[in-house]
């Protein structure tokens, strides 16, 4: 397993490899902000607007290839905040595989961004995903602090409500 961070020409480039990640995530279930069944193009275009962010420096998109060298998981480190807040950043988008659970694969990608995150002078990270979810058991185990629940805050991708936690890490 390689973790790495891509650049925004290398991410346009693997588009369709990103777009598979995201796919086998919501069709197994995950509530990543998409809705079955999912459109043509929907998955490659939200990719497309992402590695504009990368190019733009808005972003750091980090992945994890496996020994084929295939994209199995990915996570964003997003710094365009507001002014006041440059000390912070959003952790966007852990999405893993199904072929690739179970693998440490998660807690790999976010020491990376830790590690970027600290280079980049942030000291707060803060992320949100849904409430007791397998992802929420990673960041808790990680040392991520529960910040609170929202109940019906989004849905899953066949249609039920769901609640998500918000957690933060000072690091």
């Amino acid at each position: 397993m390689n973790i790495r961070e891509l650049d925004g020409a290398e991410a346009l480039a693997r588009v369709a490899e990103l777009a598979d990640v995201l796919r086998d995530c919501v069709e197994g279930g995950a509530s990543v902000g998409f809705m079955l069944p999912l459109a043509d193009g929907r998955c490659e275009a939200f990719w497309r607007r992402v590695t504009e962010g990368v190019a733009a420096g808005e972003r750091h998109l980090f992945v994890a290839e496996d020994e084929a060298g295939r994209i199995c998981g990915t996570l964003s480190l997003v710094i365009d905040l507001p002014d006041n807040q440059p000390h912070r950043a959003d952790v966007s988008k852990m999405l893993v595989h199904r072929r690739a659970r179970r693998q440490g694969v998660a807690e790999r990608l976010l020491r990376a961004l830790e590690v970027k995150a600290l280079e980049l002078g942030k000291t707060t990270l803060v992320l949100d995903t849904v409430t007791g979810s397998d992802a929420s058991r990673v960041y808790e185990r990680l040392g991520w602090q529960r910040a609170g629940d929202i109940p019906n805050y989004a849905l899953m991708p066949d249609g039920p409500p769901c609640s998500t936690t918000y957690y933060f890490k000072p690091i």
